[in-house]
Parts: structure tokens; sequence; C-alpha cells
């Protein structure tokens, strides 16, 4: 009886360690990929790309709870390759060091989402921070110091991250001005943002509970903060260009502290100590000070009252002046707040224009000026306007700087037209070679520079690695530009449609990593961005390729300066072209129908046909009508496919590729699926594609040739 009561003991602890030495799958699943990506390192002892436990084996620096991955630490290992692209399935993950190794490429787009700490510090990452850092609602620490990244920070640092208490961005080389969602970090005590490029104040960070910062060695500009002062040795500042003197005066009419000291009628005697001393020499009824206060008070409201009078009498004469002119409001008033949008949307150079302005104002406006009366009435509302202009992140170019860098808009440096207008190649005195898009003034809204800056200000916070960069813009003399990054390799639909000696077809894995960068894109302006941008305008001629055929996403935000009539004719025929069914009918443009164009240019990426192509016969003539029905027949499926690829594409990617493209091109708007899970599915496509060259190696090698599956590899991770 004993023998077995032992023996049945032994049974149980023996079921009870396995069970608590078996790991998550998924999460076993994910820290195989990444001994992969990591170049299966003989660092990492007890590693494996085949062991399903790594918390029973006592994988180096893998710490569990139960049968959950909690902590990964690899910390001055001299790890090099990327950290895999399944991290977002270590849920359980609160604490990931990968700092002092040697990882490159971006960090990637998926993170541990419930991290508390997070150490990246020390590599060579590149590129920009991921949006999912955003999502990280447990961030308690986070540093990515002493790597390459770059860009600004944006839509990273929202309302979501109230816990992070440390944040080092320090040794990187980002731009711009401090995010707005800084004044979020309620829970902040050290920041490190030295030896990086920003711009701009850091008033932002005048109210966090800071108990060190660092912003040495930036481009910092205005006055340092009374609020920051304080933090006396724990303030680093030097290396910027702080405005020298005392910081701007209160506004007008501020009452005095009450709190002052001394009185300054009190000159000498025992009688006239301080009378905030709670002693009994306190003394009742007004003083002379007391009264002398009065007095200047009743002068200084006098004085102010007898201003406006004057100020009421000479503004009706002005309007008794103007009166033939039948305007609503006032043109003084109104051009009295255009002057104070000129003066914060324009250089110093643009003196002499605001000098031009400020006489004009003198006079009643002539009939015949370029400019609307909606314009005078929008421009009664200074508030928003004068935030939106203000925060304009693009730098301000004139006419004659585009002129010089377009050769005046030559015919030679012509490199696209659109409904919008002609896109022109700038070569500048600094070497750069930037887009000029030239907007046809028909384009612009009642025609009014209020209106193009606003959509520039929105525009100008939009910042993704799949997003083409508005560098610059001008509104000027009539005038409405757009200054973009240039991408030598054009767009997609050249890519794809016109023949060119150049261009080689583009490969299979090409072009999954094309539509892959282009979901991500509007995955960001759909859902990362706060109101959400409907593209309105989604067409693989407003997908440009950089020389590793990177696609960047043109045309964000720019939904409104698409003129109706262009609508109007993207909108004849149902089905046809890029347009979803519903927008036909309403008119309306959604973030559904942004799925349906999404669905519409990976028909292109999978056929290599047009949209629309009244060369072929009629019932092939419309894209999605004729390839639709056959999405599900691997056979005719087959016979689809583009015939530059020449046969060499996995079948299974093909597959599982049209699978997501028959969900994006419903009918119905409500079946289609949000641009998250089209990124997830096509992530999830080529995690099966790497996953399967390195089991089988047959198809895969065959079917797409080695170099361009590790471009993908790259690009994910």
């Amino acid at each position: 009886m004993l023998e077995a009561l032992v023996l049945v003991v032994c049974i149980l602890i023996c079921s009870t360690s396995s069970v608590n030495g078996a790991t998550d799958p998924t999460q076993a699943s994910a820290l195989r990929v990444m001994y992969t990506s990591l170049n299966s390192s003989p660092q990492l002892t007890g590693w494996s790309s085949t062991g399903d436990d790594p918390c029973g084996q006592s994988w180096k620096g893998v710490t569990c709870s139960g049968s959950s991955v909690t902590e990964i630490k690899l910390s001055s290992l001299q790890l090099s390759g990327s950290m895999g692209y399944q991290l977002d399935s270590l849920t359980a993950l609160t604490n990931f060091d990968m700092s002092n190794n040697n990882l490159g490429n971006s960090i990637p787009y998926q993170l541990p989402p419930n991290l508390q700490r997070l150490n990246l510090a020390g590599n060579s990452f590149n590129g920009g921070l991921p949006y999912s850092i955003s999502q990280m609602t447990s961030l308690k620490y986070l540093n990515v110091s002493r790597n390459q990244l770059q860009g600004e920070l944006g839509g990273q640092f929202g309302g979501q991250l109230t816990g992070l208490s440390t944040l080092d961005l320090s040794f990187n080389t980002f731009t711009g001005n401090l995010p707005q969602g800084f004044s979020s970090l309620s829970s902040i005590n050290s920041m490190f943002l030295q030896n990086n490029q920003f711009t701009g104040p850091i008033d932002v960070l005048a109210d966090l509970p800071l108990q060190n910062l660092n912003v040495g060695n930036n481009h910092f500009t205005g006055w340092i903060p009374p609020q920051l002062r304080k933090l006396n040795n724990n303030l680093q500042i030097d290396g910027n260009s702080w405005t020298n003197g005392p910081a701007p005066p209160p506004p007008p009419f501020t009452p005095p502290p009450t709190n002052r000291r001394t009185n300054p009628g009190q000159r000498s005697g025992g009688n006239n100590s301080p009378s905030d001393n709670g002693g009994g020499g306190k003394k009742s009824g007004i003083g002379g000070g007391g009264v002398a206060g009065i007095v200047i008070s009743v002068l200084v409201v006098g004085a102010i009252v007898v201003f406006f009078l004057v100020k009421r009498k000479s503004k009706s004469s002005l309007d008794e002046e103007k009166l033939s002119y039948d305007r609503p409001f006032t043109p003084l008033a109104s051009n009295e707040v255009k002057e104070m949008k000129s003066v914060q949307t324009s250089s110093a150079a643009n003196t002499k224009t605001l000098e031009t302005s400020l006489s004009i104002n003198l006079k009643p406006p002539p009939i015949d000026r370029h400019k609307s009366f909606d314009e005078d009435e929008f421009s009664n509302k200074p508030i928003v306007k004068r935030t939106n202009t203000a925060t304009i992140n693009a730098t301000i170019f004139s006419v004659a700087d585009l002129q010089m860098a377009t050769g005046s808009f030559s015919v030679e440096n012509l490199i696209g037209e659109g409904s919008m207008g002609r896109v022109y190649r700038g070569q500048f005195d600094d070497g750069k070679v930037l887009a000029v898009k030239k907007i046809n003034s028909s384009a612009v809204p009642n025609q009014s520079p209020e209106d193009f800056l606003e959509v520039v200000s929105s525009v100008s916070q939009l910042h993704h690695p799949n997003v083409t960069e508005l560098v610059g813009y001008c509104c000027e003399h009539g005038q409405y530009l757009l200054v973009y990054a240039f991408h030598k390799n054009g767009s997609l639909h050249d890519y794809l449609h016109l023949s060119d000696d150049y261009n080689k077809p583009l490969t299979w894995s090409t072009r999954v990593k094309i539509a892959l960068g282009t979901a991500r894109a509007l995955e960001y302006l759909h859902e990362v961005c706060s109101p959400s941008v409907v593209h309105e305008n989604f067409k693989s001629a407003n997908i440009l390729l950089d020389l590793e055929l990177n696609p960047h996403l043109s045309e964000c935000g720019l939904g409104s300066f698409v003129p109706d009539t262009e609508h109007e004719a993207s909108n004849q025929n149902t089905g046809s072209g890029y347009t979803a069914p519903e927008v036909v009918m309403s008119g309306q443009y959604t973030l559904k129908s942004d799925v349906y164009s999404f669905g519409v240019v990976m028909l292109e990426l999978l056929t290599g046909r047009k949209p629309f192509d009244s060369s072929r016969p009629r019932s092939e003539q419309s894209l999605v009508r004729w390839a639709t029905p056959q999405l599900h027949d691997i056979d005719a499926l087959a016979k689809m496919v583009d015939p530059s690829l020449k046969g060499l594409y996995p079948a299974k990617s093909l597959s599982r590729f049209a699978d997501v493209v028959a969900l994006c091109v419903q009918p119905e708007p409500e079946f289609r699926p949000p641009m998250s899970e089209v990124v997830q599915a096509l992530v999830r496509l080529v995690q099966r594609a790497n996953m399967s060259k390195r089991t089988t190696g047959g198809e895969e090698q065959r079917s797409t040739p080695r170099a361009d599956d590790s471009d993908i590899q790259e690009y994910m991770f």
C-alpha cells in the first residue's frame, strides 16, 4: 500500500513539473523565430529553432511564470540580425532588454503589448519609433538611446503612456518639435533627449513632474520655462539656441502679484515694519500706500475707458467709410487677424510683404482683388486658424525659390500630372532633390489661403515610414505649392503599366512588400491618426517607390483638394476603377471605401492589369468584375497572375493573397475588414512563407529568388 502511494505521488510530481515546464505554443514559436532572426547566435545557449519548451529547457535570458514568458534579458551578447516578427504574441512579457548588441534595420512594427520595461539602447536601429509603443499602457521605462533612429515624434506619445516614468531618446537623430503628446506623460520623472536634432521650444515639458531633464546639444529655441529651472543641477540645457534676456512680459493689464514683500510707500521708522508680520505691530485701516494704490488704479481704469471710447469712435468712422462695400465685417478687423497669422507662418524675409499688407489696411481694398469674401469671414475665427497655422511643421518656400529649383516649372522637370495639378522635380541649392506639387488654384476651396494652410497644417502632422513626407509649402501671390520627398523610382502605376527597359518586373516578394507597406500606411491614417484620415484618392499612381522599392503613399490628407468633377468622373461606372460601389451612390468617401481601393491595387499587383482597360474585351475591362469570381478558383487564379512573373511565385502565398483581395473588394462596405486586420493577414502571409522556406526549401527556393525573400524579412523586421 505504501509503495503504491509513493508511486502515485511521483506520478503527480512528474506530471505537475511537465505542465509547469511546458511553454505556451504561440510564445515558443515567437522565440524560435527570434532565434533564427538573430542568426542562430551561439551566445544564445539553450535556444533552438526546433525547441518547444523555452521555459522548461532554461533558454538563456528567458524567465517564465508557469507557461508564459515574462522576461527576456539578452543585453551585451554581441547579437546581430533582428528580433523577429512575432513579438506581439508575447503577451505576458513585462521586461524586454536587448541593449548593447549589434542589431540593425528598423525596430519591429509590432512589439510585446504589455511591457513595463523596454531597453533597446546601444544597437544600430534606424528608421523611426514604431507606433505600437503608443498602445503599451503598462510601459514605465523606455530606452532607445545610442541608435540611429530618425524622423519626428508624433503619435507614439499619445494619451496612453500615463505610467511612463523614464524616457531615454538620447544620441539619435530625431528631428522636429517635441510632440504635444508629451504633455500627457503624467508620471514622467526622468527624460533624456540630448544629442538629437530637436527644434522649437520645450514649453510642452513645463508642467510635467520631472526630476531629471537633459535636452543638451539639440536645436531648441525660445525661453526655458521657469518650472524647469527649479531642477537646478538636474537640468542640462547646453548646446541649444536659447533666447537670452528676460521672458516675455505678461499680457496687458495683468494685476500685480499679491505677495509683495515691501511697500514702496514705507521709507523709515519703526512703525513702518512689514505689514505681513503677524505681530501686534499690524496697523488697522488704509495706509498711505493703500491710498496711492487706489489712486493709481482709478487712473488706469480711466485711461482704459478713454482708450476704448477713442478706438470705438475711429472704428465707427471707418465702418461708415466702407458701407458701400456691403460687407458683414470690417476689412480692418479681418486684416488685423490675417496679419497675426502671417507673422506666425512667415519667416523674417517676408517683412516686406507684411508692410505692404499694413499699408493696404489704411484704405478700402480694391473690388477686383483675388480674395473671396468668405476668406475674410473665416479669418474672424482667429483661435482655431492661428493655432493650426502656427503648428505647421514644414519649411516655408517662396515662389522664387521653387522657380529656381524647377527651372521655372519647365517641361523638362515635369514628372507627373494629376487632378490637383502638376508635379515637378526640384533641384535645390543644398543639393537636395525634392518633388514640387503645383496645385491648381481651382482645387483649393474658395481659393482661400486660410483653407490651404489649414490642410497643410494637418498634413504636416502625418509621420509614418510609408507615408510620403511633406517637406515644405508655399502660399504666395495666389500660388499654392507643396514640397515632398522625391522618390526616384516613380509610382507603382508606372512600374506596373508603362514599358521601360530600365525597370525590371517586380518579383512576387516585392509585390507582397509593397502591399504590406501601403496597408500599414492606410492603417496609420485610419486607426492611429485622430481624427481618422480618409485618403479618398487611393490608387497605384499615388504609391511612390524608393530605390529599395519600399512604398510611400502620397496625397494623404489632400482629399479636399480633389475637384468634384474628378470624383464624379471616377464614379460614372460602378465597380470599375478604384471607386467603391457605395461612393457611386452617395458620393461619400469613408474608411471602408479606402479599403476597397486598396483591394483594387492588390489586384493590380496580382494580375499586372489596370483597374479599367477599355482596350480589352468588354467582359474584362473592369478588373474587379473580371477577377472577383475567379479569386477562389485555383486553376483560374494561376491564369490570372501577371505573366511577367513567369511562374516564379509560391502557390500558397498567391492563394492567401487572393483571399485578402476578396475581402477588401466586397461590394458591401460592412463586410470589408479594417486595415489593421488586412495588415495582420499580410504579415501572417509573409510569416508562413518564410517558415515554409526554412522547413521545406523546395517551392520557395524555386519560385522566388532568395535575395528577395531576405528583402521582405528586412522590411518586416
